[in-house]
């Protein structure tokens, strides 16, 4: 009995539209079941963090852990390749940071720091069209002076304490003011506190002499002004 030309065709289709949606299904259950548990869940800071991944398959080429929300060269931590001498490449995104590759896909930090907070995404590569990923929060927890503690401190630096006058409740601040000494417009000569001031002249008697003592002794008050209240 053969099988109509026309029949063939629309069997192979079938059977390849089956093997397609077998294949998306298993790769969409695989992604669902591959996730990353944190140990410990919150972490503290200078304590060591383990992002252990869970769900990988048995056989993988490589895999790929990622600091941030994209995954591309500038954000890769490191490449883990099983079964080479020295499997663990560092990336771009290591920097400083002390991070260990395990095979089975899990990377331990050591010492973390809140600089070290962030979004966390492991990329395992089953083959070359077989890529499963997952990703994690990460907050480490640490203390950071906040900017108006910061600011309140300055100003206690900077600032000096009131001295506290005795017997009040209020506070003063004592600030010495300079004292200037200005001598008579009339005298420019340094004044020697030593020496006696000198004694006016000897007048010799005489009419004009005369009502000047008198002018000295009793005074005019035509001259002077007086002073009127006013309303």
């Amino acid at each position: 009995m053969e099988i109509p030309m026309g029949t063939q065709g629309c069997f192979s289709k079938s059977l390849l539209l089956s093997a397609s949606i077998l294949v998306l299904w298993m790769l969409q259950g695989s992604q669902a079941a591959l996730y990353i548990q944190k140990i410990p869940e919150q972490p503290q800071k200078n304590q060591d963090l383990l992002l252990s991944v869970q769900g990988v398959p048995d056989t993988f080429q490589d895999f790929n852990w990622y600091l941030g929300e994209e995954t591309y060269g500038g954000t890769r931590l490191f490449t883990y390749i099983p079964g080479i001498q020295r499997p663990q490449r560092d990336g771009s995104a290591m920097g400083q940071r002390d991070i260990v590759g395990f095979p089975n896909g899990s990377m331990l930090l050591r010492r973390a720091q809140p600089t070290d907070s962030g979004t966390y995404q492991v990329a395992i590569t089953i083959n070359s069209e077989w890529t499963m990923k997952a990703k994690t929060e990460v907050q480490v927890a640490g203390w950071r002076p906040q900017r108006s503690q910061n600011w309140a401190l300055l100003m206690m630096l900077l600032v000096p304490p009131l001295s506290p006058v005795s017997g009040d409740n209020n506070i003063y601040e004592v600030m010495p003011s300079p004292v200037l000494l200005v001598s008579p417009i009339s005298d420019t000569r340094s004044i020697n506190p030593a020496r006696p001031l000198p004694t006016p002249p000897h007048l010799q008697a005489g009419p004009e002499n005369h009502q000047y003592q008198q002018d000295l002794l009793n005074p005019d008050p035509a001259p002077y002004c007086q002073l009127v209240p006013t309303s």
